[in-house]
């Protein structure tokens, strides 16, 4: 057996080092399987804990240390204060493994860091600024979060996943003797684990957030529909259900495989993959759909319970030109709608600038479409244009979508 801590240091080290997505280093590093639960568990509780666990550090280091003892330590100290594993075990892990990873020379400072830890010694602010370092949320979402919402933000922030989110098409009931939760939507429901296995690649079942089958929900059927950023295939494949041909756009090359290789593996045939910037007018797309949906790119903070790595490199800054990139595709998609057709706007994001703010302004200046109620079975809020799940009631979703009509 290698060493417990080696694969979570693998996967963290592509995370915090590269930047990787964690989902994307999960499945590109090879884990042990006999222990994925361990090292999936350690890997997402390192990352919900990021900033806890920094403070953690620094109440036994008087300087950081480098990024590979400083991912070492954080996974040490996950395991002493979040699954208290005795300190012995934990620190003789830690420094066995740096040892093998030719970082020896440190073995020293942390073995003396580690037993002298406390959690008394660890001391956490007041207020908002004590909840981001306690969720994985900075203190200028939170502050955004308690602008919009109140006393309801904590709830929100401290929202966790309920599962792993599986959608069936056929044969649940060989999974459904399993410790499960059920969701609003037919076949959709959430397991504290799932391996996926041959019925996988058979297309018999597929993972789907929650949220993503909420907003398809919202969508009507209808003949031609266009889902303008489609990648990586998840919505256009559930559309391709209830609507009779789905184009599917996406800007990246390699993300239109994606799509195409999602399509084939669920047996979507009714869909087109197409490379496109749908913030670019296309005079063939002019007036062509009956429906078009616009999921557009945002700031993901309705995603934190199921991606922890996601706020590690935002900046409000950052996050600033985003409303004008979000607008430009919605204005430039309802120039495919037809007469009478519908037009959907959707988020993955808490914050009403991405939302109701980019739907208010396109409905000012675009009269000849109006706002039409958007209902779901998931519990949500009802905002001036759409609806909004949140992450506290919706199985860990906060997602955001709105219906429009065209005169």
């Amino acid at each position: 057996m290698t060493n417990p801590f080696y694969d979570p240091y693998q996967v963290l080290s592509k995370v915090y080092g590269a930047g990787a997505r964690l989902k994307l280093a999960l499945a590109d590093t090879p884990i042990e399987e006999l222990h994925r639960a361990r090292t999936v568990k350690t890997v997402y509780g390192v990352l919900e804990n990021e900033r806890y666990l920094a403070l953690c550090l620094q109440s036994v280091a008087s300087k950081s240390p480098k990024q590979a003892v400083r991912t070492v330590m954080k996974i040490a100290l996950y395991w002493l204060v979040f699954l208290k594993k005795p300190k012995y075990m934990v620190t003789d892990t830690a420094v066995d493994l740096l040892k093998k990873l030719g970082k020896g020379g440190a073995a020293g400072f942390v073995n003396a860091a580690l037993r002298a830890f406390s959690e008394e010694g660890v001391r956490i602010p007041a207020g908002d600024e004590g909840l981001a370092v306690t969720t994985p949320y900075p203190l200028f979402a939170i502050r955004r979060l308690r602008a919009e919402y109140g006393d309801r933000t904590e709830d929100i922030v401290r929202a966790k996943s309920k599962g792993v989110a599986v959608r069936f098409v056929r044969g649940a009931e060989e999974y459904l003797s399993r410790p499960h939760l059920k969701t609003p939507f037919e076949g959709v429901c959430l397991f504290e684990h799932f391996a996926r296995d041959a019925a996988f690649f058979a297309g018999d079942y597929t993972f789907q957030s929650v949220g993503s089958v909420a907003v398809c929900d919202v969508v009507a059927p209808c003949d031609r529909l266009l889902d303008a950023c489609a990648a990586p295939g998840g919505k256009s494949v559930l559309l391709a259900q209830k609507c009779a041909r789905v184009t599917a756009c996406e800007l990246h090359e390699h993300r239109v495989a994606l799509i195409r290789s999602y399509c084939e593996r669920m047996g979507a045939d009714n869909v087109t993959a197409l490379q496109k910037d749908s913030a670019v007018f296309d005079p063939a797309f002019e007036d062509a759909f009956d429906g078009v949906l616009c999921d557009v790119p945002c700031s993901g903070f309705g995603t934190v319970c199921e991606n922890p790595d996601l706020p590690l490199n935002k900046t409000e800054e950052g996050l600033a030109g985003l409303p004008a990139v979000q607008y430009a595709i919605l204005e430039n998609c309802a120039r495919y709608v037809a007469e009478g057709g519908a037009l959907y706007y959707a988020t993955c994001t808490l914050f009403a600038e991405e939302n109701d703010g980019v739907v208010g302004a396109f409905l000012a200046a675009h009269p000849q479409f109006t706002a039409e109620p958007a209902e779901s079975p998931l519990p949500h809020e009802k905002k001036k244009y759409g609806i909004q799940f949140l992450p506290d009631t919706a199985f860990g979703a906060g997602f955001y979508i709105a219906k429009m009509r065209r005169a």
